[in-house]
């Protein structure tokens, strides 16, 4: 399978991309510079230079060129408004129209719980991030893509379990980027799992299995 990752060198983009070249798979992404592309193709990862929100459509499409899926792991992370509708949102919409122009189909966005946080007072640029991010949901639900939607709980650093509980509706807990980039990987290697959201937090079923309880009969 190739791979084309938005976001290769963040946290879960970077672990996905570690995980699907040990399965094989031939993984593309974008970074911002040169030396960035220099260590990537040391680990095997063929990486395009280039600023996702200056790129046109046709220079993104062009980037992407024949690969079989789109992964978008990039994300602002709740900072300055700017930043978010640059990447969470007109970066979302620009990588699914570059897609279209790509011809290629499948569409993976990694979202963000929409109740996460709900216990604190969040300032008003997160507050913007979680609207953001839904209203990127939204977008690439109505698209004519064969998309996908993950949305995981709080993210920590660390090794993974291995476990996981996934379902179109899960509680907001925690869970390691580690076990995100596992479940990830998996899905890919599931045609039969898309136009679906599907909610990741921590639990106690072993991931493959997690992911084949998911898929429609």
């Amino acid at each position: 399978m190739d791979v084309f990752i938005i976001g290769i060198t963040g946290g879960i983009g970077g672990l996905l991309g570690q995980k699907l070249r040990s399965r094989g798979d031939t993984v593309h992404g974008l970074v911002r510079r040169d030396d960035q592309q220099a260590e990537l193709a040391t680990r095997g990862v063929n990486a395009r230079v280039g600023d996702l929100s200056s790129m046109t459509v046709e220079q993104l499409a062009a980037a992407f060129g024949d690969v079989d899926v789109i992964v978008f792991s990039a994300g602002s992370n709740g900072g300055s408004k700017e930043v978010t509708t640059a990447v969470d949102g007109d970066g979302v919409e620009k990588a699914m129209k570059a897609a279209c122009l790509a011809g290629v189909e499948r569409f993976v966005l990694v979202s963000v719980l929409p109740e996460s946080w709900r216990e604190r007072d969040l300032g008003e640029e997160v507050e913007y991030y979680f609207a953001v991010k839904k209203g990127a949901d939204v977008a690439l639900s109505r698209s004519d893509l064969n998309w996908l939607i993950l949305r995981p709980s709080l993210l920590l650093d660390g090794p993974g379990t291995g476990t996981v509980s996934l379902g179109p509706a899960e509680f907001h807990g925690q869970i390691a980027r580690d076990d995100v980039a596992a479940t990830l990987a998996e899905l890919l290697h599931e045609p039969r799992i898309g136009r679906q959201i599907l909610e990741l937090n921590s639990g106690s079923t072993p991931i493959e299995e997690a992911v084949q309880a998911n898929v429609r009969s």
